[in-house]
């Protein structure tokens, strides 16, 4: 079994801006970090819901 240490500091902090492997071109911004998943809202689309990522699934801004 992986030994997972939930008090990993977060690479990323509130307010930062990133963007998804997935979809690099849109603007994120990290809401909170929680058990390892940055919780994002869209940058320029405040109304869609925000999406929650794994650290190796972000690219700096």
């Amino acid at each position: 079994m992986m030994n997972i240490d939930r008090n990993t500091p977060a690479k990323y902090q509130a307010g930062d801006k990133v963007f998804a492997k997935v979809d690099p071109e849109i603007p994120l911004v990290v809401r909170r970090y929680v058990n390892r998943i940055y919780y994002c809202k869209f940058q320029n689309q405040p109304e869609k819901s925000e999406i929650a990522l794994f650290e190796r699934e972000i690219v700096e801004g």
